[in-house]
């Protein structure tokens, strides 16, 4: 990966997360876990094990979800692991709001990555990565550095929220499910504004794939 991209850590988000927030999707996650992917599973119950303290379990995985929550939240608050764990789950949980926010910001004109090819983040190019992107659906967005710090200019929540509610005036979902969702398939955060670029010919060149 290139290092002199600007990122945050992924748990950075919770400058942005009200705590009641944080909590609820703490819960939502957690009480779908068990129908979730095993990869998902793994994950967050070996983050539980290393880093939640749930009183009254020398196991914390043992827990029934809703003890997990509270002394979840607190190592949310510190661990970009698990951070990127639980959203990464969360998304999964969410597969249509998923599927509507990101044709939501490419018909926006944000800047896309093709999806016609596989792709291995690793060997990415540095000239491709400083326009950062949004993946295709399937990459694997743990394994990424964290949040890139540049924002597109004007394209604020409010904005987004009020052209999803217009694209899509039969679904109910509140405007911070739907920034959570823009702020995860984007891996920004709104540190700083930007023109919005799109990708060109050129840049498109510098994909490299696995063969």
């Amino acid at each position: 990966m290139n290092n002199t991209a600007e990122y945050l850590p992924f748990h950075a988000i919770n400058e942005f997360m009200r705590p009641d927030f944080r909590l609820n999707i703490l819960r939502d996650t957690l009480s779908a876990l068990p129908g979730l992917a095993e990869e998902h599973i793994s994950r967050i119950n070996r983050l539980t094990r290393k880093l939640v303290k749930v009183p009254g379990f020398r196991n914390s995985e043992k827990a029934p979800a809703l003890m997990k929550i509270v002394p979840m939240s607190k190592s949310f608050e510190k661990s970009p692991e698990l951070v990127a764990a639980i959203l990464a789950a969360w998304a999964d949980i969410n597969p249509e709001l998923r599927n509507q926010v990101f044709n939501l910001l490419k018909g926006r004109g944000w800047t896309f990555l093709p999806d016609d090819q596989p792709l291995s983040i690793a060997i990415l190019s540095p000239e491709l990565l400083k326009k950062w992107p949004i993946f295709p659906l399937e990459v694997d967005r743990t394994k990424l550095p964290g949040f890139y710090i540049y924002w597109p200019k004007g394209e604020d929540f409010e904005t987004l929220y009020k052209q999803f509610g217009e694209s899509y005036p039969d679904v109910e979902v509140g405007i911070d499910k739907v920034s959570l969702m823009v702020v995860w398939l984007s891996l920004r955060l709104p540190y700083q504004m930007e023109e919005k670029e799109k990708i060109n010919d050129e840049s498109e060149s510098q994909i490299q794939t696995q063969s």
